[in-house]
């Protein structure tokens, strides 16, 4: 049935039968999580070879140098020339740190905020009103150091090749307080939206009115492919340097979701002279990161061609999960009109967008029949979103079974609240 061509005594007949179906999954009293993108255990059980790399003292000397000890303040060279042989970056581009490429983006930030950028601008805590651009529905971590530090954020809406470089370059080109905009340009978190060729050589030349503006590249899902369409596109920074604008990119990524969220290696990636200026604020910060970790993935992936082998068993594993969420969505929603989907082919996540005004019905829905979901407005900045529809769904981390109850769960309660809302209405 299409509740938007419904008639009345049809759609309270469908929110009668719902509703029934609704209270038997609550009598079941599940505990399900599709919250956050989490790895999967059988995912982390890839890696576990990992552990082992590194089992005499002759193995913790590493090209030379006792990773035991303290120094390498940038990272290891050979863990540098991993991440630079994945990002298509020279080594010395490459800043190697813990596990966590978020630290990394937190902490750039915070460098910008304290202390002005490598052109000696003043810092973005004493300019006053400082602007970020948000594309939406995106990473609700990005949103939340904004909105920290409050910064003003702005949404800009995301298209299937990226987002609206129109309004980017008009409010970039035109406003001075226009600091910076997340990006995360392959397989975008939530949509699995990848920047086209012409999305990622417009934001390379773009013209800006602040001289401080920066652009974060959360290249996150470099490697996370779900097909066998290996995606690639431009090299951000190679491209900003043809325009003089290599100065105002840093890109991060990390092993997160390669190896273990808890124990991987992230890095950036930036142009010579920003390496320079974020080492020279590192090194009082810092004395080195966990060397012993980098060697241990160097040694286990060797090169990015063992990243490539790797990432394979992970497809293996995931794309299951996310055909069987598609199919659910299609035979239980498909032509209902309460709601449409997206079918990334990458990345972790699905967006969902329910029928207008019912995303925070879903989440409550749901949460009331054991399945937890990311909460609705997360993937907007200050948790507002304006049409209230847009869930993500991350199929990664429940097992198959666990990941079909919750789905069954999910798309009853996405047709029940869609039914509830058209007959309000």
């Amino acid at each position: 049935m299409d509740i938007r061509t419904a008639n009345r005594e049809e759609l309270l007949k469908l929110r009668d039968e719902l509703t029934a179906q609704y209270e038997a999954s609550c009598q079941k009293h599940l505990k399900l999580d599709m919250s956050r993108g989490k790895p999967g255990a059988d995912q982390l059980d890839l890696s576990q070879g990992i552990l082992t790399q590194l089992t005499t003292n002759e193995d913790a000397v590493f090209e030379g140098t006792d990773l035991r000890n303290y120094g390498g303040l940038d990272g290891i060279p050979a863990c540098k020339a991993l991440f630079a042989e994945l990002l298509d970056v020279r080594p010395e581009n490459i800043l190697v740190g813990g596990n966590a490429s978020l630290t990394m983006m937190y902490d750039n930030i915070m460098r910008l905020w304290v202390f002005g950028d490598c052109d000696g601008n003043a810092p973005w805590s004493q300019q006053g009103k400082i602007k970020f651009l948000c594309p939406v529905p995106g990473y609700d971590r990005h949103f939340a150091i904004c909105e920290q530090l409050g910064m003003e954020m702005i949404n800009i809406p995301m298209k299937d090749d990226g987002p609206d470089m129109d309004m980017v370059e008009k409010l970039v080109g035109e406003d001075a307080s226009v600091k910076g905009i997340w990006c995360v340009p392959k397989y975008s978190n939530p949509t699995g939206a990848v920047y086209s060729d012409e999305v990622v050589r417009r934001f390379a030349s773009i013209k800006h009115a602040a001289p401080d503006f920066k652009i974060m590249w959360d290249n996150a899902y470099c490697v996370h492919h779900l097909s066998d369409e290996k995606i690639e596109i431009p090299n951000i920074i190679k491209e900003a340097a043809k325009y003089g604008n290599e100065d105002i990119v840093f890109e991060f990524a990390s092993t997160s979701k390669i190896t273990f969220p808890g124990a991987g290696v992230a890095c950036m990636a930036a142009s010579e002279k920003n390496m320079k200026w974020a080492k020279n604020l590192l090194k009082v910060q810092a004395i080195g990161p966990d060397k012993l970790n980098q060697a241990r993935h160097v040694k286990f992936f060797k090169n990015a061609a063992g990243v490539a082998a790797h990432m394979e068993k992970h497809k293996a594993i995931l794309a299951p999960k996310f055909d069987m969420v598609l199919s659910m969505l299609e035979k239980n929603l498909g032509g209902t009109g309460a709601g449409s989907w997206l079918s990334p082919k990458g990345g972790y996540f699905i967006s969902f967008d329910a029928y207008p005004g019912c995303a925070k019905r879903i989440y409550d829905l749901c949460k009331g029949a054991g399945v937890v979901m990311t909460d609705a407005g997360a993937t907007y900045p200050y948790g507002k979103d304006p049409d209230d529809k847009n869930l993500r769904i991350a199929p990664s981390y429940p097992p198959v079974e666990e990941l079909k109850a919750a789905m069954e769960v999910f798309c009853v309660c996405a047709l029940l609240a869609a039914v509830e809302k058209k007959l309000a209405e």
